[in-house]
């Protein structure tokens, strides 16, 4: 038995709700807790909307925080915890994962490598493991081996196995030859299972239908090009905008969100244009795009900067064809600069990583690279958090430690408002109330 399924055992034994309608919060007063809540403390704690308290302090009953700070200081609990010399968050969240699969194997190998049995095993392991870097609150964007991210979220929010919680795209929707066609081989071999390539307005919206039918939380459409295909060049616009807006409409009629894989800067202005959630990536942005997403209270910018970091120094082990590499070197200017010009605009910026491309558990690598790049240490955190939160849709469930939500809280070492990178050493995770790591 392998180490990761002797961890999963570990801290499976009890099923946890997700995010939404099938979860209720507590009602009462603070004080009035049962002696089975657990009050965490630390030295300090950010609270996922910008604010430092020192010291910190999150009371727990069940799966919700009842009470934070000084009323959680308080009340009765029946057991205290204290972490020293360390910062309690929120759990952190990431917009732009890729749980399943293995890491060092190209997406567009998989089909042919591959089964959808090992992705949703490689998909377990990954789950644990991003977990307990901290990061309890995922989108996962899309598996290359269709709807194994779905079966994933379900035996998590089951409590089968543990991961963070979980909205999916299920199969992406890809033009035929783009950013998103994962099927790189002969044109004599086929994978009849695998039907992700969608022309046309009416095969994007029977594509949108179907994956909603099975089970997708949101839409994933690839609006350009990507930086790690075959396909079409990244900065080249993919979908049009009538093929872009029956997207939108039809997973609207489901009540959810699109997000759209964009690099180029038309790709990205059509996206906008046809209402998307978020602009994944959004690495060309030129003044008429950003200033189109500040006038927007609906789409955001949803940047991921250290694949770009990542790709052109370690790409070849990760798997990534020369030529790919290429891309991404080349597509990393755009994608600073971009960055940089959006915090100058003032923009509300998701936080995503790509998590998949480069091992998972590095998410928060991501800090770091934005910190570098202008970002101030207090907005990554709160990007991470309630702003993600927010642009999921699940503010009321996740995103900040506060009375009512999920007890969903990690803890670092020291201030990450001194050293971002403590991000990267989380000891202590907890998520709806139950402790997956305690590294003290």
């Amino acid at each position: 038995m392998t180490a990761w399924i002797v961890a999963v055992l570990a801290v499976s034994s009890a099923p946890q709700a997700s995010p939404g309608l099938r979860a209720e919060a507590l009602s009462g007063p603070p004080t009035a807790v049962p002696q089975s809540s657990v009050l965490v403390r630390a030295d300090r704690m950010i609270d996922g909307r910008g604010a430092l308290l020192e010291p910190g302090a999150v009371l727990v009953d069940g799966e919700r925080i009842v009470a934070v700070g000084p009323e959680a200081e308080a009340a009765e609990a029946g057991r205290v915890l204290y972490l020293g010399d360390a910062t309690l968050l929120p759990g952190l969240i990431d917009l732009h994962t890729h749980l399943t699969d293995a890491v060092g194997v190209h997406w567009e190998d998989v089909l042919v490598t591959t089964t959808p049995g090992q992705a949703a095993l490689h998909g377990a392991a990954n789950a644990l493991t991003t977990l307990r870097a901290g990061f309890t609150t995922v989108r996962d964007m899309g598996a290359t081996w269709p709807y194994t991210d779905v079966d994933l979220r379900d035996v998590i929010d089951a409590g089968v196995l543990p991961g963070p919680r979980m909205q999916v795209a299920g199969n992406y929707v890809s033009a035929t030859g783009g950013a998103g066609d994962a099927r790189q081989f002969s044109v004599y071999v086929d994978v009849p299972v695998v039907r992700n390539l969608a022309d046309g307005v009416d095969q994007v919206r029977a594509a949108v239908r179907t994956n909603h039918k099975h089970g997708a939380d949101f839409t994933k459409i690839l609006a350009t090009g990507a930086v790690l295909s075959r396909g079409l060049p990244p900065g080249a616009q993919q979908y049009s905008a009538e093929e872009l807006a029956v997207a939108v409409e039809e997973t609207s009629r489901w009540g959810r969100f699109v997000a759209a894989h964009a690099h180029g800067t038309e790709g990205i202005k059509a996206a906008i244009r046809a209402g998307v959630r978020t602009v994944d990536h959004g690495s060309m942005l030129d003044d008429e795009a950003l200033r189109m997403l500040a006038e927007s209270d609906f789409t955001y910018y949803v940047p991921t900067l250290y694949v770009g970091v990542i790709v052109p120094r370690d790409g070849v082990a990760l798997g990534v064809p020369e030529a790919q590499i290429r891309r991404s070197t080349e597509m990393m200017r755009y994608r600073n600069a971009s960055f940089r010009r959006a915090l100058a605009a003032g923009l509300v910026i998701g936080f995503g990583t790509d998590a998949g491309v480069f091992e998972h558990g590095h998410n928060a690598r991501e800090f770091q690279v934005r910190v570098e790049n202008g970002q101030s240490e207090m907005d990554a955190i709160t990007s991470a958090t309630s702003v993600s939160a927010m642009i999921m849709g699940w503010e009321d469930e996740v995103g900040a430690l506060e009375a009512g939500k999920f007890a969903d809280v990690i803890a670092v070492p020291g201030n990450p408002l001194d050293e971002i990178a403590a991000l990267e050493r989380v000891f202590w995770v907890m998520k709806g109330g139950k402790v997956y790591r305690d590294d003290r």
